[in-house]
């Protein structure tokens, strides 16, 4: 019995010595599974990071190591030579490489320099402020039918010390000037700090843009303090802003998805049975058993868009079809046949359609 309880007490601390040596468990950290591509961990990572964020978690003693890890996992399993090498021996390879540089700051990437307010104290609304820059995101329909994470890089000027000083923090100030016994001026002038010297420096900044699923044509994302810089103050926001490019196959209305169909005469008569490819690849099944008049709408539901507030909500399919009718001319035999099978009398009904 005592030699059991030896052996488990060994297989155990066998356990504890791997499982410090393989290091942190990554795929656990970000909730995914082994087999996610790079824009399932990057849009981990982006919904995550708003719940983590030791600003939003200030009575959690651990947020900030929580944070931490986040980040840690998001610089391995968004590199693809990191994740190989993490993959084949977990976290300690990694270090033993140098490869856990910790060299970038995923959060600003996302979010921008000063991540985003969670209360929205308004202490700094008298502070100068830089203007905002607003740019125009073209994508396409596929992107906000599946989502997509869009990498942009620019040049941001930032503000690095200088030498000497400068004036800084102007401002108008009522001044008395004495003219002489009992006669006096009020003034305004001009006041300033002395401030050490600053300079305007262009860095090199990569932004990871989330095209989330639903999203609409003109909505838009704030990147916090990567606008135009203030030098007495904060950087403006960078607004970048969704225009949906148009779309060969489909029309999108809110949620909904409207698209034609040309089919022949003969199918229109006697039914038919086809496929449409959807934005994402998967195919739609359309089958009619009956006489499709031009003009004719149906309806495939739940075949639209996915929903932005909700994405376990989408819209439907709107299918027009549209009939292609022969060139040839017919015979008289073929045209008598026809009159045999529809058995209808002529209708000239002159009426207004608009």
């Amino acid at each position: 019995m005592q030699l059991i309880k030896c052996l488990v007490i060994i297989q155990l601390s066998l356990l504890l010595v791997e499982e410090s040596l393989a290091g942190r468990d990554f795929y656990k950290i970000l909730n995914v599974k082994k087999s996610a591509n790079t824009n399932e961990v990057k849009k981990a990572y982006r919904r995550l990071a708003k719940e983590l964020h030791p600003d939003k978690n200030k009575d959690d003693p651990d947020a900030s190591t929580k944070f931490q890890d986040l980040g840690a996992a998001y610089e391995v399993l968004s590199n693809p030579d990191k994740r190989k090498t993490y993959d084949r021996c977990g976290e300690d390879c990694l270090k033993k490489e140098g490869m856990m540089d910790h060299g970038g700051d995923p959060f600003s990437s996302f979010f921008g320099d000063f991540g985003f307010h969670f209360g929205g104290d308004g202490q700094q609304q008298d502070a100068p402020r830089g203007a905002d820059i607003v740019m125009d995101l073209y994508v396409s329909l596929e992107e906000l039918y599946s989502g997509n994470f869009v990498e942009i890089v620019r040049n941001k000027p930032v503000t690095k010390p200088a030498s000497g000083t400068r004036k800084c923090n102007c401002r108008q100030e009522m001044v008395t000037r004495n003219l002489g016994p009992g006669r006096f001026q009020m003034i305004q002038q001009t006041v300033c700090d002395e401030c050490p010297n600053v300079k305007l420096v262009n860095e090199e900044r990569t932004l990871e843009i989330e095209v989330e699923q639903g999203m609409v044509d003109g909505q838009e994302t704030r990147f916090v303090a990567e606008g135009e810089p203030h030098i007495d103050g904060e950087p403006g926001d960078l607004i970048v802003r969704v225009q949906q490019m148009p779309h060969p196959r489909f029309l999108r209305k809110n949620d909904d998805l409207y698209t034609n169909v040309t089919i022949s005469l003969q199918d229109a008569l006697v039914g038919f049975s086809m496929e449409i490819k959807h934005l994402d690849g998967h195919l739609v099944p359309v089958t009619r058993e009956k006489v499709t008049w031009p003009g004719a709408r149906i309806r495939k539901k739940g075949e639209g868009m996915p929903n932005f507030e909700n994405n376990n909500l989408t819209g439907n399919l709107y299918i027009t079809f549209d009939v292609e009718f022969p060139k040839k001319d017919l015979t008289e035999e073929d045209k008598e046949a026809l009159k045999k099978i529809l058995d209808q009398s002529s209708i000239n009904r002159i009426y207004n359609g608009l």
